[in-house]
């Protein structure tokens, strides 16, 4: 949907199916969200080693993490350069800056959301694991989305 009249449109289309085919439905309200344009899923997580702290991950995310296992490693926090090297060290960078007629991603909006977990996972110790994926990159100048993420805590004892 391209304009506010025709998401206006559609919510009243929806409501009048509703009222026909479920007159005792109870609707409080709807929420609205933005549609998402099509990307490159990547992963970006991190796993705390015991001995040296928060270790960033990035790497291809979906499938591909699983089946390539092209995935790179640094320890937090990181530097705009630091998260560069990540992507630059992944066999799949080719396939992010574009290849073969396909258009490259935006790399600055993955190594900001590098950054952004690497501060995160630097200021709250008590992170244990965290998994962004897919983290959805499309064009330069396109937002980054997290589709789906996954945060451990760890368990602290409480002094008595």
């Amino acid at each position: 949907m391209t304009s506010g009249d025709a998401v206006a449109d559609a919510y009243d289309l929806m409501m009048l199916r509703i009222a026909q085919r479920a007159p005792e439905a109870w609707i409080e309200g709807i929420y609205v969200e933005k549609m998402l344009s099509r990307g490159l899923e990547v992963i970006i997580g991190m796993n705390r080693d015991p001995q040296f702290g928060p270790m960033l991950m990035f790497g291809l995310g979906g499938i591909f993490v699983e089946v390539m296992k092209d995935v790179t490693f640094y320890l937090a926090p990181i530097t705009n350069e630091e998260a560069i090297q990540m992507l630059m060290s992944t066999r799949s960078y080719e396939i992010l800056k574009g290849k073969r007629g396909h258009k490259g991603v935006d790399l600055a909006g993955i190594a900001n959301g590098l950054q952004r977990i690497s501060q995160l996972t630097t200021d709250f110790p008590q992170i244990a694991e965290l998994d962004i994926n897919p983290f959805i990159v499309g064009e330069t100048g396109t937002e980054p989305v997290v589709a789906d993420a996954r945060m451990t805590l760890q368990s602290f004892e409480v002094a008595r």
